[in-house]
């Protein structure tokens, strides 16, 4: 039996996350709290030995990833199949605006309704399908070693959900904390488990203009 280990990571919390703004495709950088954030994880993962360094080509975590690869002897690959989902009309909306303006495809967003399709953007069912051939590709292209994934919270939450055998829909229940270290775990042939999930020891001190 082979077996591969995902270290999973969303990135340190960007300006848009402390003003409650939908990010999607869009972006925006790490506020001084994600970059401390980020710094935080770079320092936990210097006594990690692993084979491969991942992040999502959004600038968020992309700017995470950047951060750990200066502390280890990673580059960092570009992965665009680990996107956060395109949110379409919703996007740079603050979350008190898309709901009054958008309210029944909000509700649905946020439920995640699998029959939800959001004017121009990604319906629920095309992000699951490319969240998880992604993730497979990764660990099968790995056998038997360690990989760190650098993502975002809506994809953390697809393989949350994956992982424990929950429903793909649904109000969101798992704890998706910026810069927090999750591992998943991979046996060829396709069945996946969840040994640690939400950790943020590494955060527990304080950091530079955290509220």
């Amino acid at each position: 039996m082979t077996v591969s280990r995902i270290i999973l990571l969303r990135h340190g919390e960007t300006v848009w996350n402390r003003e409650n703004r939908i990010q999607g495709h869009l972006d925006s950088p790490l506020s001084d709290v994600g970059i401390a954030q980020a710094e935080a994880l770079a320092q936990r993962l210097a006594g990690e030995t692993f084979a491969a360094l991942y992040s999502s080509d959004l600038g968020r975590a992309h700017e995470t990833a950047q951060r750990i690869a200066a502390r280890s002897d990673h580059r960092v690959i570009l992965d665009p199949g680990l996107r956060e989902r395109n949110l379409g009309i919703l996007q740079g909306l603050i979350r008190a605006e898309a709901r009054v303006l958008h309210p029944e495809i909000y509700t649905r967003y946020r439920t995640f309704d699998p029959d939800c399709v959001i004017p121009d953007g990604e319906n629920a069912q095309q992000f699951i399908a490319r969240v998880m051939t992604t993730f497979s590709a990764i660990a099968d292209r790995f056998p038997g070693e360690t990989v760190v994934v650098v993502t975002h919270g809506g994809v953390l939450d697809v393989m949350h959900r994956h992982a424990s055998g929950l429903p793909l829909h649904g109000a969101r229940t798992a704890p998706l904390p910026n810069a927090g270290f999750n591992c998943l775990v991979y046996v060829v042939g396709g069945r996946w488990s969840l040994p640690l999930w939400g950790d943020v020891t590494h955060l527990q001190d304080p950091l530079p203009g955290d509220p």
